[in-house]
């Protein structure tokens, strides 16, 4: 059983930036990926950031690349986006995800079988 309990979402300006952090409560040779996605009312919930656990390999949506960086630290069984230069559409819930298991898809909802409880990111214009 892997519990996830994201934090640092909150409210900023446009341009601003916010760094978000998903804290994993199980051991983390357990955990073969974690990422993250995002739903914006009314939408779809969406891939962000994604990042292999014991390579480090990265995976970024294109809206985000440039601006949005996922690293993790394996002492602090911790995963992070930083989010910089945000834009009023990068407001939504942002879900902290993980997964057991081997796979080369990283970019789905279903490649993941543990997910957080979701922060708010609002971005003003």
């Amino acid at each position: 059983q892997v519990q996830l309990v994201e934090s640092g979402g909150g409210l900023v300006q446009a341009g601003g930036s916010l760094r978000l952090s998903c804290a994993a409560s199980a051991r983390t040779f357990s955990i073969n990926a974690m990422g993250w996605f995002r739903q914006a009312p009314g939408k779809e919930r969406e891939f962000v950031a994604a990042i292999n656990w014991s390579g480090g390999s990265t995976f970024l949506a294109d809206s985000v690349k440039g601006r949005f960086t996922i690293s993790r630290d394996n002492a602090k069984n911790t995963v992070y986006l930083q989010m910089n230069n945000l834009k009023p559409e990068d407001t939504a819930v942002y879900y902290c995800a993980a997964r057991t298991y081997g796979s080369t898809s990283y970019k789905r909802s279903a490649d993941y079988n543990y997910w957080g409880q979701g922060t708010q990111v609002t971005v003003s214009s």
